[in-house]
């Protein structure tokens, strides 16, 4: 009978989170998540370290599909790091293992093909095992004509490398006359970075307590100042509500966002000359909705009185 109980009231749970999101075209665009608490799971259940991550794995296929549900367009999963090399070299076959099967698995799964499913694998693919590039290389080649929805696997990715190789890039570009520094902008940098186009990150989900984002994409997180949501639950505990929840915290910085940039604009539409009011009234039409009901109001006032007092 709890059982029975707890699960209504999480689905209750579920849909209210769900009620208080807007639709597809607020719904952040690029989510990436940082999967923590594999092992720590494992233990806790007093199973090994395999068991954790084939659970973790169970997660990604349902945030895969819950992604999809609320309108993300792209998915980024770290899934193993530069430092990860540093872990014994047990640990690091059980993860090369999962990966050779689940990159297998999911290029040939039907829904992915249904649903447009593009696969790629971005870091430094070079250092990893063989059997783990021929498995990469597999699921971007089934997948590689899609584009409804991008699933990047972060592999031997680290966030400073992946920096540090285009800067690398870029010097020996000049150093060999082919580049010059006033050529240098946001797209000679990203056309560098480990050589795929990924589109800036709207969200980052940390979970497993840890409240740090790991040097995980740096250029495009923290240039586009991303949302940050961290949560306690292991990843193979991180549930449909934790993955609302964090969309909820994107939603709502940016409706505070919205609202902080309309009531800047009311206040210089307010200081401007005549000469300007046609682009700050352009510009403030795009905010108004996002405007408390007594600060639209205000707007219509001022609307009306400068119309009342421009010279014809």
């Amino acid at each position: 009978m709890r059982g029975w109980l707890r699960r209504q009231l999480g689905e209750s749970y579920e849909r209210l989170l769900r009620r208080e999101l807007g639709d597809d075209e607020r719904a952040p665009a690029h989510v990436a998540v940082i999967q923590d608490g594999n092992r720590r799971y494992a233990r806790e259940a007093g199973a090994d370290t395999a068991t954790g991550y084939e659970a973790g794995a169970d997660t990604t296929e349902r945030v895969l599909e819950w992604c999809q549900e609320v309108g993300v367009e792209e998915l980024t999963l770290y899934a193993f790091s530069t430092e990860n090399f540093e872990r014994p070299p047990e640990q690091q076959e059980v993860i090369f293992d999962l990966l050779c099967e689940k990159l297998r698995e999911f290029a040939d799964a039907e829904r992915v093909h249904e649903e447009g499913v593009c696969i790629r694998a971005i870091g430094d693919v070079d250092r990893l095992p063989d059997r783990v590039q021929t498995a990469i290389a597999y699921a971007e080649d089934r997948t590689r004509d899609y584009d409804d929805f991008v699933l990047n696997i972060a592999l031997a990715y680290g966030g400073r490398n992946e920096l540090l190789s285009a800067a690398r890039s870029v010097a020996r570009e000049i150093e060999g006359g082919d580049l010059t520094p006033d050529d240098i902008d946001v797209e000679t940098i990203e056309s560098r970075l480990y050589g795929r186009t990924v589109r800036d990150v709207d969200l980052i989900i940390r979970t497993g307590g840890d409240e740090r984002t790991s040097n995980f994409l740096p250029w495009h997180a923290n240039g586009n100042e991303a949302a940050v949501y961290f949560c306690t639950p292991y990843w193979p505990a991180f549930s449909r509500a934790d993955f609302l929840r964090a969309v909820r915290t994107y939603e709502h910085r940016e409706r505070s966002w919205r609202r902080t940039r309309a009531r800047r604009a009311l206040a210089l539409l307010r200081a401007m000359g005549e000469t300007e009011l046609a682009d700050a009234r352009s510009i403030l039409g795009r905010f108004r909705d996002s405007l408390p009901s007594t600060e639209r109001e205000s707007l219509d006032e001022f609307e009306v009185d400068s119309q009342e007092t421009a010279p014809e």
